[in-house]
């Protein structure tokens, strides 16, 4: 069962991520008024990016994953920018 990942960019420039079974009926949830309580007033939303996975477990891991990223890795990640994601990372991996 496909599942997917997505983030929104909502009208005060926020950023939401979820991750339904229906990405095209979600989104139109969240353009309505009728999706999260994050989106309903801050509409219009436009949808910058999504990931696809075989299973819903696997989407849901990755929203919690994408949820806890700072503003910045959010925004590579929109950007296509994997190579620059490792340094935005919140945690020092430098070698000690």
């Amino acid at each position: 069962m496909t599942a997917y990942v997505y983030m929104l960019r909502c009208a005060d420039g926020s950023l939401y991520v979820g991750s339904p079974r229906l990405l095209e009926a979600r989104v139109h949830q969240h353009q309505i008024g009728m999706g999260a309580d994050h989106t309903r007033n801050r509409r219009p939303v436009e949808l910058v990016w999504h990931e696809e996975y075989e299973k819903p477990s696997q989407a849901f891991a990755r929203e919690k994953q994408v949820q806890n990223w700072s503003r910045a890795k959010r925004l590579a990640l929109i950007a296509g920018d994997y190579e620059g994601l490792p340094a935005l990372a919140k945690k020092d991996f430098t070698d000690r």
